[in-house]
């Protein structure tokens, strides 16, 4: 008798699209960052904010659904049911979208980062929903790579958004003074989140209208964690303390101002909201060690110290990404203008697709030589449609060819590791840290690559530090993995903190952020080695 379940793959497909959505919009932004420099006439700060908005809001939205769960005992999104979690979070975006279409008929950025925020807290619904329903659309043993196609198709976003938003914003492929993007019309701004919008809501319907989807239901009752949820709180009101000051001191004032002073003062408290996230998850490590009950899945230390892990490894993500076109604009690095980056940031998170597809290889039940031939051929097929997406789009992209060097880097780590979590981590960190030791000691063409390679180191490190820090959870798998995408908060608030210490030691020293972050993912690649093997957990 054959009790294989046969994928559902019109609602697979439909999913897809969801995936396809949080890539194209979160490395779209990106290249708003510059441009909003430009047009706004911000500092360096001030446009990582478009970051700051967008990545806080996954956090916030999964802070709000853990809470509502803790207090009603059972998890929001499982007695939604999937299905209709992801609706809501669709038409949550759509509103996100039609902010963001008033905003910028306003001309107003602050409304701008209203409408992202908007968007990204959907998307923080989304999420949660999104993997463990595709696990359901068909046989549990082939859910991870389900879990990987959409992983895949999120990359391909990130390699195809930032030229579709390059187009909207400067109306063309060829270059584009920093002046003359000052006088541009938003016209096609509005049209592309129309767009975007339009689609939210058909693929909203899509869902909610097809009787074929499972709904994902759930009423099994929750083990509250009010110790967790309590820090987690703590630590929010602190964050916004701390960025509630750096932005009052962004208020109009015909006073005389020490800008030295001004701008220490606010790199002071950058310091301290970057410290109430790690002081927080080490004081939760510390007392959940002596005493856990209360404190849910932070009980466990490899889960406190992988939050953080996360929290650095978005962070250096989306930090990499979000200055280089302000460093693209130094003499020393090529000084192009903002029109003229969308090829450098499609590479950059392309990069993320070549890594993905090649880590993608295990989930599939082949044979040892098929899974090698296809890590090799993978990442060059990802890397020939990323230079071809953007051929077709009229960039010049032969500067890139020598590039692949890096990409066969990349291939061999991937083979020597095998794959494996612990090893991975442990490579790719030390990758990322000689990539940016190169990039920040030296500039032109090899520091670019150089920068180009913190995307490829970054690209599988997450599924690596994801099953680290649930390995031996048991029953709390499902609540740590809700603190990790709560960790999706780095992307908002490390990106600021470099943008201003870019502002005072300028962008290419800042990049210094970007290593540290990569030197704390090797150290948490030893350190939770050592904490499963003492819970006598089989690593690899």
């Amino acid at each position: 008798m054959n009790n294989t379940v046969k994928t559902n793959y019109p609602a697979l497909y439909t999913l897809i699209v969801v995936f396809f959505f949080w890539g194209f919009i979160a490395a779209g932004n990106n290249i708003f960052i510059p441009f909003c420099k430009d047009y706004f006439h911000l500092d360096q700060f001030q446009s990582q904010l478009i970051d700051f908005a967008f990545y806080t809001a996954y956090y916030i939205g999964a802070l709000i659904l853990f809470a509502l769960s803790n207090v009603k005992g059972k998890d929001l999104v499982t007695f939604w049911g999937y299905k209709r979690s992801i609706v809501y979070g669709l038409l949550f975006s759509t509103i996100g979208a039609v902010a963001m279409i008033l905003a910028v008929e306003a001309n107003v950025y602050y409304g701008m980062l209203i409408g992202l925020f908007t968007v990204a807290l959907g998307f923080s619904l989304q999420q949660t929903a999104a993997n463990p329903f595709a696990i359901l659309l068909g046989d549990e043993k082939t859910g991870a790579s389900r879990v990987n196609l959409g992983g895949g198709i999120n990359s391909l976003g990130t390699t195809i958004g930032p030229l579709v938003v390059a187009f909207a914003l400067f109306g063309t492929t060829a270059a584009v003074t920093d002046n003359q993007i000052k006088t541009l019309s938003l016209d096609k701004v509005v049209l592309l989140y129309v767009f975007v919008g339009l689609l939210f809501i058909a693929a909203a319907a899509l869902f909610y209208f097809s009787k074929k989807l499972p709904e994902g239901k759930s009423t099994e009752p929750i083990e509250k964690a009010p110790k967790a949820l309590n820090i987690l709180v703590l630590m929010t009101i602190l964050l916004l303390i701390c960025f509630s000051f750096v932005f009052s001191t962004y208020k109009e004032t015909t006073e005389v101002i020490d800008k030295t002073s001004l701008e220490n003062t606010r790199v002071l408290w950058l310091s301290f909201a970057f410290l109430v996230i790690v002081l927080g998850l080490l004081f939760a490590y510390k007392k959940a060690s002596v005493k856990p009950e209360g404190w849910g899945a932070m009980k466990y230390p490899q889960l406190v110290l992988g939050m953080l892990a996360i929290f650095m490894y978005v962070g250096v993500e989306v930090g990499i990404g979000s200055n280089l076109g302000e460093l693209l604009k130094s003499p020393e690095f090529g000084g192009l203008s903002s029109s003229e980056i969308a090829p450098y940031i499609s590479m950059y998170w392309g990069s993320m697709m070549i890594g993905r597809w090649a880590g993608a290889v295990s989930a599939f039940n082949l044979t040892k030589n098929k899974q090698l031939v296809l890590t090799i051929i993978l990442p060059i097929i990802a890397f020939g449609i990323i230079l071809t997406a953007n051929t077709l789009a009229a960039y010049n992209m032969s500067h890139f060819y020598a590039s692949i060097v890096c990409v066969f880097i990349q291939i061999a780590l991937i083979i020597i590791t095998k794959n494996t979590p612990a090893k991975t981590l442990l490579a790719f960190s030390v990758f990322g840290i000689v990539a940016l030791l190169i990039g920040l000691n030296t500039t032109g063409t090899l520091a670019v690559y150089a920068l180009l390679c913190g995307g490829l180191a970054c690209s599988i490190m997450w599924p690596a530090i994801y099953n680290l820090s649930l390995m031996g959870l048991g029953k709390y798998t499902a609540q740590g993995s809700a603190f990790l995408v709560m960790m999706i908060l780095g992307g908002g608030i490390i990106p600021p903190i470099q943008g201003k210490i870019a502002d005072i030691i300028g962008v290419h020293s800042s990049y210094i952020v970007s290593l540290i972050c990569f030197i704390y993912l090797l150290i948490f690649a030893f350190v939770v080695i050592r904490i499963l093997k003492k819970q006598q957990i089989t690593i690899e």
